[in-house]
């Protein structure tokens, strides 16, 4: 009977326990409760009992809401209260980013871009939103390359052979090839020097001379019956009037050349 008596003492008192269990004052970190001053003086609470907080200026929460409910629970307040820095990322100085003008929350990363010759502290290739602000200015500067480069000026129409890197060291070499139908001019090579790329090449434009283009000026071509061809700067081009047409000036010549994307067709009428 005694035993018996214990047991049920034990139960009534884990009982007793679990449902006197309680939340002390939430103390959040850049947030407070709403009219914090007035609810202070009532904690501890008990279980079910909820409040809403709201984030100081520059922070927010991770639903993002101006005002957030957390409840009381058995393991503590559901959800935790948090409060996340927000960081506004500004236009980068002597560089570029994908994210300039955007603001981020507290853990993410961007991404920056300097310009030749520039570069962040320590080489770095990005920057991350914390607690107190951005882990290191957004500012490209020539005072951190020491003669390094950043990574290869782009050309329209062309690209590197490699796979570009943020950094180079002095000495270093990248070669440049052109997209198909392009023609390569200047150095296909640029050299890393003093924290400056050698200029870059470029790529011409090529000339494409369709049907369509042909029969708008009652011409073909003399020695190809393409219905499309792609000529690259300087290569010739020789046309004919097509059958029941002549040339519609006696100087106008019909062997011309592929100028950077541009050609000059005789007219035939």
């Amino acid at each position: 009977m005694l035993l018996l008596l214990n047991v049920v003492l034990t139960l009534w008192v884990s009982c007793a326990h679990a449902q006197g269990k309680t939340c002390d004052f939430p103390e959040i970190k850049h947030g407070t409760i709403y009219d914090e001053n007035s609810y202070k003086q009532i904690f501890p609470v008990d279980i079910g009992k909820y409040f809403y907080y709201t984030c100081d200026h520059s922070f927010v929460s991770p639903s993002q809401l101006l005002w957030n409910r957390i409840i009381c629970t058995q393991e503590g307040w559901s959800p935790r209260p948090k409060c996340l820095r927000q960081c506004f990322f500004p236009w980068v100085e002597n560089g570029h980013s994908a994210s300039s003008g955007q603001t981020h929350q507290e853990g993410d990363t961007v991404q920056i871009v300097c310009d030749t010759g520039y570069s962040l502290p320590n080489n770095w290739s990005s920057v991350t939103c914390a607690e107190d602000g951005w882990s290191s200015p957004p500012k490209c500067s020539r005072g951190y390359s020491q003669g390094k480069c950043g990574p290869p000026p782009p050309i329209d129409n062309g690209d590197i052979t490699s796979f570009p890197a943020p950094v180079y060291l002095p000495g270093s070499t990248v070669e440049y090839q052109c997209q198909s139908y392009y023609e390569l001019q200047g150095n296909r090579y640029v050299v890393c020097q003093n924290g400056e790329w050698s200029e870059p090449p470029k790529c011409l434009d090529a000339c494409v001379i369709s049907e369509e283009i042909m029969k708008k000026h009652n011409i073909q071509l003399k020695w190809r019956r393409d219905k499309k061809l792609y000529s690259k700067t300087d290569d010739t081009v020789e046309f004919t009037c097509k059958r029941g047409y002549y040339p519609r000036t006696r100087n106008h010549t019909f062997r011309t050349s592929c100028q950077e994307g541009k050609l000059a067709y005789p007219t035939c009428g």
